[in-house]
């Protein structure tokens, strides 16, 4: 997952134009295709239409001429069509010419396609008697040069008449000045004439013919092979443009999106991603690898008071001044983004601890100062990134570096502080330990559950007045192969930190429901057990029907389940919390709020919550030196509770006065040390089959 994120980041710097030229290229290719094809299309139709004829004529003259049609002069067949041409053996020697030859035999020649039946490739030379284009037969007018030729692009074709040769009766106009315009064959079509020389061999290859033939063409057949060769190209120049305006434009919005993943949206510097992705290539560089780094969780404390008393936008203005004072302190090659709301991420060089800590200090220092009309604190965890080492004691590079998790443990580091005082804290082997302890027990959290190491210890509750056993708090232990025993407070932290304290709901109200049905098959006397639910779980709307299920399935009536839930429940969603105790009580459950008078909205909860019972927390009875305000409370407290239809337990109670004290007020149950520590589940059994426990006068 983590190679997946940084993948992910690294993508996220790199602006892909390169699709987009492929996209360029592949319609670039298309319409470039499409323009050579359509010019060879009309290339052929010219060459074929225009050539072919005289060549199919010529080619018959060859194979009269190997037939031996005229003995005494095999060539007259040739004079007699006034053919401009040339024999050579097959040495290449001339063996016989006729006419003017007007081509370069040195010049390389280039070669022709003819398609009927099959392809047929000819060699052919162009005519070079000044590069003229000429008009034949019907057509007949002086040499024009190539200049002179565009002029038949025009309306007419514009000779002297002088030299024009042209037969009177198809001068169709003349003027003084002695312009004539020439229609040809009678169908006023302007033509031109392009002179090529073609050869013909023979088909045993003994002689080879160059002869001069001419491809004869409509002018405005050009004209329009010329128009739609132009409307072609436009169409492939805006086409073109349309691609290159597409892919200026995905360039900018990638150059866009990469700013603003790159830029915190609060402090308009480097964001959380853009730290992660630098810090990484600055740690992980060769010339890094002999250099100590520290990251460091930098806190701006209480920053959310300050949003309160004034506004989120006032409070955004100050993180940027913030941000400006740390950059400011900042050496080259050293980093600094706004991580999270009051958070920043910094990495910096190390020299030794007590540099860098003396470095925090005084950037605390100046940011306490950065509003004098009010006292800032602020608060560093550091995380130190040393050297690593090969087994030659050669220092090696950190490719597998996660800064993210080095930053999670500058947090940890921050975290231990406690106070809300500034200060800086750094990470070290306390520390390591403590998340070396998390991690085994996340990592054997599952398999505690599916082999059942988690064991159910029960805590007896009594009536302080006749010391009948009256109900009970299920306590959960860990039994664990790797870990030992491991109390409670060991494990239920973090369970509750990364969600797995569900579960374990699950498996004690499952159990305490196995177990009461148990007894009760056995004939015991049971008393309702309390199992807690942890706060997290009441997210779920249907956690009364989860709770009634798992009962169910084990078969335990309901009154023998009791869920009690902590007071800092109550103060998450009110109105899901009430309506999921109201069907818990409605499928026959009790309900108790425990740890009553910890928090400070208990009045307000028991206004609210329609709770079956209360359990007064120790602490009302410690730390009173007087001996006469707890009990005050104490005594109010269960009067509040018995107006309100509630009973009441005193849990920790470790002393025989608080117990008489509690049974002379009416306090309905006694959990603590003066009856019963948590016992095991078989220690349980027998204490309800005795059913009365005498109060101890020293607790041990």
């Amino acid at each position: 997952m983590k190679k997946r994120k940084k993948k992910n980041y690294r993508r996220i710097k790199k602006v892909h134009f390169v699709g987009t030229l492929i996209s360029l290229a592949i319609v670039i290719a298309i319409m470039y295709g499409v323009l050579a094809g359509f010019v060879q299309i009309v290339r052929s139709y010219i060459v074929e239409s225009k050539l072919s004829e005289e060549y199919r004529d010529f080619s018959y003259l060859v194979s009269l001429y190997e037939q031996g049609v005229n003995p005494d002069d095999p060539y007259l067949i040739f004079d007699k069509k006034d053919y401009a041409y040339i024999v050579k053996d097959k040495d290449g020697k001339v063996i016989h010419k006729h006419g003017e030859i007007t081509f370069d035999e040195s010049e390389e020649p280039f070669q022709i396609f003819f398609n009927d039946m099959m392809t047929v490739k000819i060699h052919a030379y162009f005519d070079n008697e000044n590069n003229h284009f000429r008009l034949r037969e019907d057509y007949v007018i002086p040499d024009l040069s190539i200049d002179e030729y565009f002029t038949l692009m025009g309306d007419s074709i514009n000779i002297g008449v002088e030299n024009s040769g042209v037969p009177p009766e198809m001068v169709t106009n003349y003027d003084p000045e002695g312009i004539v315009t020439v229609y040809g064959n009678g169908l006023n079509e302007k033509m031109v004439s392009l002179p090529l020389w073609m050869t013909v061999e023979t088909e045993d290859g003994s002689a080879r013919f160059i002869f001069k033939a001419y491809m004869n063409v409509i002018v405005t057949e050009y004209v329009m092979f010329l128009g739609i060769i132009t409307i072609v190209c436009i169409l492939f120049a805006v086409v073109l443009i349309i691609t290159l305006i597409n892919a200026i434009s995905s360039f900018i919005n990638q150059n866009r999106t990469k700013k603003l993943f790159l830029t915190d949206m609060v402090t308009k510097d480097r964001s959380w991603i853009s730290f992660i992705m630098r810090g990484e290539q600055i740690l992980r560089k060769g010339s890094s690898k002999k250099k100590t780094f520290a990251v460091v969780n930098l806190q701006f404390v209480k920053y959310r008071n300050y949003c309160m008393c004034h506004s989120l936008a006032e409070g955004e203005k100050l993180l940027r001044e913030v941000n400006k004072v740390v950059v400011s302190k900042l050496n080259k090659g050293e980093l600094c983004a706004h991580a999270t709301n009051s958070n920043f991420a910094l990495l910096l060089s190390w020299d030794d601890k007590d540099k860098v800590k003396m470095r925090l200090l005084e950037l605390i220092r100046e940011l306490e100062k950065i509003d004098s009309n009010h006292n800032f604190s602020f608060q560093a965890g550091v995380d130190p990134i040393n050297v690593r080492f090969n087994v030659k004691g050669k220092a090696i590079k950190r490719e597998d570096i996660d800064l993210e998790s080095e930053y999670n443990n500058a947090v940890t580091a921050r975290i231990s502080i406690g106070s809300d005082e500034s200060g800086v804290a750094f990470f070290d082997d306390k520390l390591i330990a403590d998340q070396k302890w998390i991690d085994a027990v996340e990592e054997r959290q599952q398999a505690g559950v599916s082999r059942e190491e988690f064991k159910v210890y029960y805590q007896p509750k009594y009536d302080p007045k006749t010391d009948e056993l009256r109900g009970a708090e299920a306590l959960i232990r860990w039994q664990s192969p790797e870990l030992g025993f491991v109390p409670p407070g060991r494990f239920i932290p973090i369970f509750e930190e990364n969600g797995f304290i569900t579960e374990i709901d699950h498996y004690m109200i499952s159990h305490v429901a196995r177990d009461q049905k148990k007894w009760l098959d056995e004939g015991l006397k049971c008393v309702p057990v309390s199992v807690n639910v942890s706060r997290a779980h009441f997210v779920e709307k249907d956690l009364a029907e989860q709770i009634r299920d798992m009962v169910d399935k084990e078969g335990c009536p309901h009154e023998y389940v009791e869920i009690e839930l902590t007071e800092s429940a109550f103060f998450d969603d009110k109105k899901a919390i009430i309506d999921t105790i109201n069907k818990l009580k409605a499928y026959g459950f009790s309900v108790s709020m425990d740890d009553f008078g910890s928090g400070y909205s208990s009045l307000n909860s028991l206004k609210d919550m329609p709770l079956d019972v209360l359990k007064l927390d120790a602490e009302f009875f410690r730390g009173d030196k007087t001996g006469n305000r707890g009990e005050i409370v104490v005594s109010e407290a269960i009067k509040l509770a018995k107006c309100l239809d509630m009973r009441i337990v005193a849990e920790g109670v470790e002393i025989r006065d608080q117990a008489d004290f509690l049974a002379n007020h009416d306090c309905d149950m006694i959990q603590g040390y003066i009856y019963s520590k948590p016992v095991t589940r078989d220690e349980y059994v027998e204490k309800m089959k005795v059913g009365k426990q005498e109060k101890l006068d020293q607790v041990n």
